[in-house]
């Protein structure tokens, strides 16, 4: 396992729940691509409201059931890590948002 403490970088990668690539789901192809490129950790969000840059509402409300709920996706690594991989996420995505900021690390481990 490496070692991951101290400041490090989290980016947020948010999509809709219905993006697809590759006939998948865009979450599922960028976690799988993050893991096969040995990316420390993510996981994957489903939220219950929020728009985008088109302004269209996604929802959760009973009486308005939505198959394009939001979804963000945090990533924790080192800046070289994600300077490495963010092209190939980038040319998986047609729409989205994609944010990075330094954040602090103060404990990376795993279970026996």
């Amino acid at each position: 396992m490496r070692n991951l403490n101290g400041e490090q970088v989290l980016m947020r990668i948010f999509v809709g729940e219905s993006d697809k690539s590759q006939g998948k789901p865009l979450y599922q192809v960028l976690v799988e691509m993050l893991r096969r490129e040995k990316i420390a950790g993510a996981t994957v969000f489903r939220g219950i409201l929020g728009f985008g840059a088109n302004s269209h509402l996604h929802t959760a409300h009973i009486l308005r059931l939505s198959q394009d709920l939001p979804i963000a996706i945090e990533v924790v690594d080192s800046q070289e890590n994600i300077d490495r991989i963010l092209p190939e996420i980038e040319l998986v995505m047609k729409d989205g948002l994609i944010t990075v900021e330094k954040v602090k690390v103060l404990r990376y481990t795993a279970g026996q």
